[in-house]
C-alpha cells in the first residue's frame, strides 16, 4: 500500500511503522462494530423480525445519538487533561475496548415474547432498546473519543498523516464487511426455522457475542503497541488544563474545524440511510420480498463496498499526494454522486448483482472521503496548538464524533419516516409500488445532495499543504521538535 509520503517524504523521525500503522487500524473494529453494527441491522431484527413500527425504531436511533452529546464532549475534556504512566489515551482504549466487547451481545438480549408488551402505549422492546444504549453508550464513547483522538497525535507530518489514515480507513472497509456479514450469519442452519424464514435475533445474539470478544482482544493489541507521541514532550509540560467550555465552544469557534464538521456531516446525513433503504431496496425491490436472498445480496455488496474502500483509501491518498486533500475531497464527493445516484439504474431485480457495481462505488467515495477527513482534523489540531498553545485532539475528536453520529441517527430517523410515509408494511412480503418508487427515489436523491453540500464546504476550508507546513514550522519554533 503505497502512501503520499512516499511521494512526499520528510524526515525518517515522522515517519510511523506499517506495523503500528496496522495496530492502530485495529481500533476500526471497535468503531464499526461499537457504533454502527447497531443501526446497520436495527431495522432488520426489531423492525421486520419483532414488528416494531419502523419510525419507533428510527426514534430509538436518534435518541441514542442525542444521548452522546452528552458523553463524547466530556471523554474528551477527560482524555485531554488525563496524566498517567499510560499517556491520556491508552488507559481509556485499554478499559473501555474491554468492557464495550463484552457489553455488545447485551444491545440484543431481548425476548420475542416482549413484541406484545407495551409501556406507556408504547413497544416494551423500544424502551429496552432506549435503556440498554443507555449503559452502552458511555462505554464505546471512553473508546471511540481517545482512540480517533490518538490518531491526531501519531505524527506531524503532512503527508504521514494521510497515509496513516489509509491504512485505518483500508482496515475499516475490512471490519465493515462485519456489519454486512451480521445478517448473512442469520441465515445459517441453526437459525432457520421449521416453517420456514429464520429466527433472526437469535443469530444476532450469537454473532455480537463473538464480536464482542475480538473488541476485546483488539483493544489489548492497541494498548501494548502504540504510543502517545506528543505526551512527554508537549502534554506534560502543560500545567494549564483545558476547561470544558473549551472543549466544546473555542472548539466550534476554529473556523477550518466547523468547514470539516459541515462535510461530514452533510456526508453522513445524507448517506447514512443507505445502510437502512439500501437494505429494504435490496430485500423488498431486487428480491422481491425473499429475506433470505436479501441478506445473501446484502453480504456480497458488503464485500463489494470492501472492495471499494481498499482501492478508495490508497487511490485518494495519491489523488491527495498531488493536488492536496481539499481538492482530493471534491474527487471523492463526485465519486458518491455517482454510485449514490447511480443505484436508481443498478439496484435491479433483472440483473441483481448490479448492486454491488453501485456498493463497491460508495465504499471507494466513502473510505476516501473519511480518510481525508481524519488527515485534515490532524491538521486542524495544529492550527488550534498555534492559536492557543494547547494540545486538545479530545476536544477535537469529541464534537466531530458527535456531529457525525448525530447526522447518522438523523439519517436513521429520516428513514423511518420515509418507510412509514412510504407505507411499508413488516407484514407483507411485496410492497405496493408506491412503496417501493420512494424508497429507491429517495436511495438515489438525498445521498446526491448531500454530497453537493460536502463540495460546498470543502471549498471554503483554507488549510493547504503550504498552510500546513508553515504552521508546523512555527510550533516547533515555539515548543520545539515531536
Amino acid at each position: 500500500m503505497n502512501s503520499g509520503a512516499d511521494m512526499n517524504k520528510g524526515p525518517v523521525r515522522d515517519r510511523i511503522p506499517v506495523p503500528t500503522k496496522i495496530s492502530y487500524g485495529l481500533g476500526t473494529a471497535l468503531d464499526m462494530w461499537g457504533l454502527w453494527l447497531y443501526p446497520a441491522v436495527a431495522f432488520a431484527v426489531f423492525n421486520i423480525y419483532l414488528g416494531v413500527e419502523p419510525w419507533l425504531v428510527g426514534l430509538a436511533l436518534t435518541l441514542i445519538r442525542v444521548y452522546d452529546a452528552i458523553f463524547d464532549p466530556v471523554f474528551g475534556w477527560i482524555s485531554d487533561n488525563l496524566r498517567t504512566r499510560h499517556g491520556r489515551r491508552r488507559p481509556f482504549i485499554l478499559i473501555a475496548g474491554i468492557l464495550s466487547g463484552l457489553g455488545l451481545p447485551l444491545l440484543f438480549a431481548v425476548s420475542p415474547a416482549w413484541a406484545e408488551l407495551q409501556f406507556l402505549g408504547v413497544s416494551v422492546i423500544f424502551w429496552y432498546m432506549a435503556g440498554s444504549s443507555l449503559i452502552f453508550i458511555p462505554i464505546i464513547s471512553a473508546f471511540t473519543v481517545p482512540y480517533n483522538s490518538l490518531g491526531a497525535e501519531l505524527t506531524p507530518d503532512y503527508d504521514e498523516r494521510t497515509s496513516i489514515m489509509t491504512y485505518r480507513s483500508a482496515m475499516q472497509k475490512v471490519f465493515e464487511v462485519g456489519n454486512f456479514y451480521a445478517l448473512r450469519f442469520t441465515n445459517l442452519a441453526w437459525f432457520l426455522l421449521p416453517g420456514g424464514g429464520k429466527n433472526t435475533l437469535k443469530g444476532m445474539q450469537v454473532y455480537t457475542s463473538l464480536l464482542g470478544v475480538v473488541m476485546a482482544v483488539f483493544a489489548i493489541i492497541i494498548f501494548l503497541r502504540v504510543k502517545e507521541r506528543y505526551y512527554e514532550k508537549v502534554v506534560v509540560k502543560t500545567r494549564e488544563r483545558i476547561s470544558i467550555k473549551s472543549s466544546l465552544y473555542q472548539t466550534l469557534k476554529v473556523q477550518p474545524f466547523r468547514m470539516m464538521m459541515g462535510v461530514g456531516a452533510a456526508f453522513t446525513l445524507g448517506t447514512s440511510m443507505v445502510g437502512s433503504l439500501g437494505y429494504y431496496a435490496t430485500v423488498y425491490y431486487v428480491c422481491r420480498g425473499n429475506t433470505i436472498n436479501g441478506d445473501n445480496w446484502n453480504f456480497w455488496m458488503g464485500l463489494a463496498f470492501m472492495v471499494g474502500g481498499l482501492i478508495g483509501a490508497p487511490l485518494l491518498n495519491r489523488v491527495a499526494a498531488k493536488i492536496e486533500k481539499r481538492n482530493a475531497v471534491i474527487v471523492a464527493a463526485c465519486i458518491g454522486i455517482a454510485g449514490y445516484g447511480g443505484s436508481w439504474f443498478l439496484y435491479t431485480p433483472l440483473i441483481p448483482w448490479l448492486q454491488t457495481v453501485a456498493s463497491g462505488t460508495m465504499g471507494l467515495a466513502a473510505a476516501g472521503l473519511w480518510m481525508l477527513h481524519s488527515s485534515i482534523g490532524a491538521d486542524i489540531v495544529d492550527f488550534d496548538e498555534l492559536q492557543g498553545g494547547k494540545r486538545r485532539e479530545g476536544s477535537f475528536t469529541a464534537c466531530a464524533s458527535y456531529i457525525l453520529k448525530l447526522g447518522n441517527s438523523g439519517g436513521s430517523f429520516i428513514c423511518g419516516l420515509i418507510l412509514g410515509w412510504a407505507g411499508f408494511d413488516a407484514a407483507m412480503q411485496v410492497q405496493s409500488a408506491r412503496t417501493i418508487f420512494w424508497i429507491r427515489a429517495m436511495l438515489a436523491g438525498i445521498p446526491v445532495f448531500g454530497l453537493l453540500i460536502v463540495i460546498f464546504f470543502i471549498l471554503r476550508m483554507g488549510l493547504t499543504r503550504e498552510k500546513c507546513n508553515q504552521i508546523r514550522l512555527e510550533l516547533e519554533q515555539r515548543r520545539g521538535i515531536v
